[in-house]
């Protein structure tokens, strides 16, 4: 059991420096990220609200394919 967490936090940190390493070299590249149809903002003088709903949706469903594809490789 703890040696299950220790691979799935190693795992997870593996996974964020890889998504840190692809922003910093190709950030200027995702800037259709948080500006996707379905992508709520209202700016008005004193107020701003922005909720990123179709760009939340694609990086679940991207986070979904990738532990799928881990749990398939991870066979006992």
């Amino acid at each position: 059991m703890n040696q299950d967490i220790g691979k799935w936090t190693i795992l997870a940190g593996i996974l964020i420096a890889i998504g840190g390493i692809i922003w910093y070299f190709f950030g200027d590249k995702l800037g259709f990220l948080g500006n996707l149809p379905g992508d709520f903002k209202v700016e008005k003088e004193n107020f701003r609200f922005y909720f990123p709903l179709t760009t939340l949706i694609l990086i679940s469903v991207l986070i979904n394919i990738i532990i799928r594809i881990v749990k398939y490789f991870n066979v006992p």
